[in-house]
């Protein structure tokens, strides 16, 4: 078979250039994975797993998540402009376990470094007056919400509790007596 010399030179520098290429555009793709445009209406009911997609089938849409105590945490599909508020509103709100206090936003930079927004949950809903909403920060692509929190005992929790142990007490002085005897 026979090759002519202009051909053995650039066949190879093509393969590089393509090589290259492949290199350039992965990494570039790997960074895109949280933002897509538009989405299909096959997709968009689907809500199986805690993944909830509320994107705009003709918009700029991001992927975040909302991890902690609300009604519905999980992965997000929304439209660019989303808010903290109504990314909070789409999960359901918290639940009656959160601390409503403080909120956290993690946020993954282009450099692979991550920054933690501490927010109040009273400023991003009112204003230093707390007559009027605010302006909440705006949601990234591939953000995380986190709201923080802990299981809360009610009285009936309570008296389970309580009725238990000396339920368990008297089974045991029970016992005690009736080999004692």
């Amino acid at each position: 078979m026979y090759i002519s010399k202009a051909a053995g030179i650039i066949l190879p520098k093509l393969l590089m250039v393509l090589i290259m290429a492949a290199f350039i555009v992965y990494p570039v793709k790997a960074q895109t994975d949280d933002v897509q445009v538009g989405s299909s209406l096959l997709q968009r009911y689907q809500t199986q797993g805690a993944f909830y997609d509320y994107s705009d089938p003709d918009g700029l849409n991001i992927k975040v998540s909302v991890w902690g105590f609300v009604k519905y945490p999980g992965r997000y599909i929304l439209p660019a402009n989303t808010n903290v508020n109504e990314l909070l509103s789409y999960a359901g709100g918290p639940t009656d376990d959160s601390q409503n206090e403080w909120m956290s936003l993690s946020r993954s930079h282009e450099d692979s470094s991550h920054a933690v927004v501490e927010l109040k949950y009273n400023e991003i809903l009112l204003d230093e007056k707390r007559k009027a909403l605010s302006s909440p920060p705006q949601v990234a692509a591939g953000d995380i919400l986190i709201v923080p929190g802990e299981p809360r005992l009610y009285f009936r929790d309570y008296l389970t509790i309580t009725l238990s142990v000396v339920s368990t007490l008297i089974s045991l002085s029970i016992l005690i007596l009736n080999i004692v005897k």
